[in-house]
């Protein structure tokens, strides 16, 4: 559950939601976008989850992060604007912000407007003289528009926490094209990718002990009661993570556990029971995946980073200029 699966605007109202909530009941197999999971609760949990001993994407990443700070800082260059899709907290980019080489300014797209407006206050108090600009977008979403109005500086995207992962192949690659064709020809991309790997280790990052990430799933129910008015049963609903070898990718479910239903706007969705709702998938790559992808969105891939048990890659994206002559 890569670190910033957060992709719904803050200023939307709840009608998306609503929509996007009649066509998943209504589908077979049901399934739903993961920007749903979040709301201030939910955004919370997904911090609470990055500190549990299961889930090893966050420390490993951090760990790369810390052991390659020089290279990865040299790497990155002065005077860009770090431009952080999904910030949430915006804790990793501190880390890197204080590793660069005059960084001229930071701009956090962020999907809770709390979460975000918290993260500002930090960070204005920890940098009083850099530059801070928040976004309140949709980051599977067109943004061009909202970095439009950011300072003409050299940009450098930042994407950690494997939130990659998290979309499908194709919407990987749009997502990576917007970000080429938003921030600019001379574009640099610091993104963070899970790796390919034996599924245990998968399995128990999405599936912790204390259940936090059960809790985190089953908050979208919650967001559909609370915020939408539906009906149902939390209790009839069980969090399960299945890796999905030919996918290559890990994937979360709501499931039934007995025959039930969620009644909404007057309409009943019925769930056999066994039957699922597809809340996620975390998709785990490999080097020449990324390699592939990144050049179908008009990047390079340059350096990479990886820890002792390849668990985790920090890959640098350079904006390749062919593509603007395609």
């Amino acid at each position: 559950m890569p670190a910033s699966r957060r992709a719904l605007c803050a200023n939307d109202s709840f009608a998306d939601f609503r929509q996007a909530a009649h066509a998943a009941l209504a589908a077979q197999p049901k399934a739903i976008s993961p920007k749903y999971f979040y709301d201030a609760r939910g955004s919370a949990l997904f911090e609470e989850i990055t500190a549990l001993p299961e889930y090893y994407p966050t420390r490993t990443e951090r760990s790369i992060m810390a052991h390659f700070a020089r290279e990865i800082a040299a790497a990155c260059g002065a005077q860009r604007l770090v431009v952080e899709f999904g910030a949430g907290a915006s804790h990793k980019s501190e880390a890197l912000l204080e590793s660069l080489p005059a960084p001229a300014g930071y701009a956090a797209l962020e999907i809770d407007a709390e979460t975000l407006n918290q993260a500002q206050q930090r960070l204005r108090a920890r940098f009083p003289k850099l530059p801070l600009y928040a976004i309140a977008a949709d980051f599977t979403a067109p943004f061009a528009k909202a970095l439009a109005a950011l300072p003409s500086a050299p940009k450098l995207g930042f994407f950690p926490g494997s939130t990659l992962g998290n979309l499908d192949p194709p919407e990987a690659i749009t997502f990576l094209r917007r970000a080429r064709q938003s921030l600019g020809a001379t574009a640099k991309m610091l993104i963070g990718v899970d790796l390919v790997k034996n599924p245990r280790p998968l399995v128990n990052a999405y599936n912790d002990g204390p259940g936090v990430t059960a809790a985190f799933n089953l908050n979208l129910l919650r967001r559909m009661v609370n915020d939408l008015g539906a009906r149902l049963c939390l209790a009839d609903f069980a969090h399960a993570a299945r890796w999905n070898a030919g996918q290559s990718r890990i994937e979360m479910h709501l499931v039934a556990q007995r025959p039930t239903r969620i009644e909404l706007d007057g309409v009943s969705y019925l769930f056999a029971a066994g039957e699922s709702l597809h809340t996620e998938n975390s998709y785990k790559y490999t080097r020449p995946q990324l390699s592939r992808r990144a050049a179908e969105a008009g990047w390079r891939l340059g350096q990479v980073w990886t820890d002792p048990q390849d668990y985790f890659m920090v890959a640098m994206l350079e904006a390749d200029p062919d593509a603007d002559r395609v």
